[in-house]
């Protein structure tokens, strides 16, 4: 019988009510803080229905933490308000993860008090971020981690995924994407040491591990995703053999039982500028981990179907469509008409494209 995207799924320590789920987007609303606020917690808990929500990208660490308005989960304050969102998503029946990251490389210093953005190695990302008077501004040349500032990043993620439970949320995706920190170790373009971690495909995915069995000793396997980008162009970020790097760390997360790979990877003809021409690594990825696996990128209701019903993955996470349909799951199911989001809307603001997007009557469709 094929599986449908309303079909319920076991998800690590969770039975979800289907597999639409809501992938990770930064929406910039928590302050200079970094502390989800009502507003906040409303957003999540409008779109309660789909399987799982994972959350906006959210800092583990201050010195990881350069992009305005985007969350964190490092003080205690960032946590209770966290816990305000889970509260708010479990009251409406649905289940929430974190995702966690530290920015790496692409964050400007006057974000980070005025220190150098932490990396590998001494490579700058490619680009511009805005600063705080919103001039586009070139990233610099990042300060090369030492093994004691590895070892305490590895604690910050461990310290996030802790509070994250803590403040009741479900579980965490350790954002192992899209040029931030742990990408910038996995990949050869970005990782250039000679150490322990560096060289070989099994050095660069030594920090990723670390920071997988740090997390998994505080909440369980269970409670753990990750997700990787193969083909990934962003900030400059890439690999001379992106297959062989990500099918080898898969076969390593295979060991560890994890709830969930999350894998954001947009077709070649999505017109997604992120995507550097690669062939797509997702179905060599699918080949390689046993465990449940989750598509992400430019997919609607008939393409999403589509990758589960031939096996491409176990469930799909559908980005832009949930800013503007909280109730994404009720309009795919009844065929009702999407709403267009508008994109001015996405980064920063108040209530305006971001909690004002209104559900659809099933009844009246």
């Amino acid at each position: 019988m094929t599986v449908t995207l309303f079909d319920p799924i076991q998800l690590g320590d969770y039975h979800l009510k289907n597999r639409i789920f809501m992938a990770p987007m930064t929406r910039a609303r928590t302050g200079p803080e970094g502390i989800p606020n009502e507003l906040v917690a409303t957003y999540y808990a409008q779109r309660a229905s789909a399987g799982l929500i994972i959350t906006e990208a959210t800092a583990v660490h201050p010195r990881g933490h350069g992009w305005p308005g985007a969350p964190g989960i490092y003080t205690d304050q960032q946590q209770e308000g966290w816990a305000k969102v889970s509260k708010a998503v479990h009251a409406k029946g649905g289940r929430i993860f974190m995702q966690i990251w530290h920015m790496g490389r692409a964050v400007l210093r006057e974000s980070i008090q005025g220190q150098q953005a932490l990396a590998p190695s001494a490579i700058p990302a490619e680009g511009m971020l805005p600063n705080s008077e919103g001039v586009p501004t070139a990233f610099e040349i990042p300060e090369v981690m030492s093994i004691s500032q590895i070892k305490e990043a590895v604690s910050a993620f461990a310290d996030a995924a802790r509070r994250a439970v803590d403040a009741g949320l479900d579980g965490v995706e350790i954002h192992a994407a899209n040029n931030f920190l742990i990408d910038a170790f996995l990949r050869d373009g970005t990782n250039q040491r000679d150490d322990e971690y560096g060289g070989s495909i099994e050095n660069r995915c030594k920090f990723l591990l670390e920071v997988v069995d740090a997390i998994i000793a505080k909440i369980g396997a269970g409670k753990v995703g990750i997700r990787f980008s193969p083909t990934n162009a962003m900030f400059g970020i890439k690999d001379t053999n992106p297959e062989a790097l990500f099918t080898h760390a898969a076969r390593q997360l295979i060991k560890r039982n994890l709830a969930y790979l999350h894998v954001l990877e947009p077709a070649l003809d999505s017109g997604n500028s992120m995507v550097a021409g690669l062939p797509p690594v997702a179905p060599a990825l699918r080949e390689s981990y046993d465990g449940l696996m989750i598509l992400n990128g430019s997919l609607n209701q008939e393409t999403g179907q589509d990758a589960l019903s031939s096996n491409a993955a176990d469930a799909v996470a559908f980005g832009t469509p949930y800013i503007s349909n909280p109730d994404l799951v009720e309009r795919y199911e009844n065929l009702i008409a999407l709403t267009e989001p508008n994109p001015e809307t996405f980064y920063g603001g108040g209530a305006e494209g971001y909690t004002d997007y209104t559900a659809k009557e099933v009844e009246n469709a």
